[in-house]
């Protein structure tokens, strides 16, 4: 992990240099000394509502199908898996280390999947309704459609996928053969799965509720940017910056680098170069950065060492009552 880590880290900090070179001149040191502080801290604020609506929204997700998950175990869960995720291509690594924390709580593995895979779901389902929305709402060009068109595309493809797999138990056993060995476990996590996805598909209302967080949660981090600029005495460009945060997440799913570092990086530069002026560009990406990337990697590593320290602890008693 350390070592991925620090690639991370390299990479977003050279790409970061390498965007702040190109635009720093006078006024940019200017807009620095009058910063106001203030929207900077709204900003790292609407972080951690991120995080909160987040855990919050895998606590109710676990609810829904019978299991009491403490928030504050969500959120060790949630900011965990945030530091996985940013050093993991495409932030893939997030999703198994959450399924794993809910297996460790008592919530069988096939149905810690599912969870998962509902959470992946929801923002698919927000990215696929929103981004269309908003690129045709502010006029964003050719590109930001294209981004959508692929994302809505992979996202039916992918949806039809599964519906094939489990509308039929003779899949999944299918699936499982390929296992051999643990062919029986698999069969009954797929089975759990399947049964998880059942119970939850009856439930309209919490999947709609779901939904609501998940449009509040995705809101909270997309005016980030909007606050930073304020912070440097720039308009907010509320609208045109909510595009192109759907845009830049959906671009960060392509897996090149740990955490999409770089690429997150120069597809801001480049899509806010269109509405934000040049001496600003670079200070707006490298405190983007720091606000939403490496305060994931921050807080995640102070919590997933409190979290080691405590499962440590556990063992340890179990041990000495033996």
């Amino acid at each position: 992990m350390n070592k991925k880590l620090i690639l991370a880290l390299v990479i977003s900090a050279l790409a970061t240099i390498l965007i702040l070179k190109a635009t720093t001149t006078e006024l940019t040191w200017q807009a620095i000394k009058n910063a106001d502080p203030f929207y900077i801290l709204l900003a790292f604020l609407m972080q951690v509502l991120f995080w909160i609506l987040w855990a919050f929204r895998l606590k109710t997700i676990a609810r829904s199908l019978g299991y009491k998950v403490p928030f504050f175990y969500t959120l060790e869960v949630t900011m965990v898996g945030m530091l996985t995720a940013a050093i993991t291509p495409s932030s893939a690594g997030g999703e198994p280390v959450r399924a794993k924390m809910l297996n460790d709580r008592g919530v069988s593995a096939g149905e810690s999947a599912f969870i998962v895979l509902v959470e992946r779901f929801l923002d698919a389902v927000f990215f696929a309704t929103a981004l269309p929305f908003f690129v045709l709402l502010t006029g964003y060009g050719i590109f930001g459609l294209r981004v959508a068109a692929v994302f809505l595309i992979s996202l039916i493809i992918f949806i039809f996928i599964l519906y094939l797999i489990f509308k039929d138990d003779r899949n999944m056993i299918w699936i499982a053969k390929i296992f051999r060995k643990k062919k029986d476990k698999i069969i009954m996590e797929l089975i759990n799965f399947r049964q998880a996805a059942l119970k939850l598909k009856e439930k309209k209302k919490d999947l709609a509720f779901f939904l609501f967080i998940t449009a509040f949660m995705w809101s909270f981090g997309f005016t980030i940017p909007s606050f930073i600029l304020l912070s440097l005495g720039s308009d907010h460009f509320l609208l045109y910056s909510y595009t192109a945060q759907l845009i830049i997440v959906v671009i960060s799913l392509i897996p090149l680098t740990p955490g999409s570092s770089g690429l997150a990086e120069f597809s801001m530069a480049y899509l806010y170069s269109k509405f934000v002026s040049s001496e600003l560009l670079g200070i707006l990406v490298a405190t983007w950065r720091v606000v939403t990337y490496h305060s994931n990697i921050l807080a995640g590593t102070i919590v997933l060492n409190l979290h080691l320290k405590k499962r440590l602890k556990v063992l340890v008693t179990n041990l000495d009552r033996r």
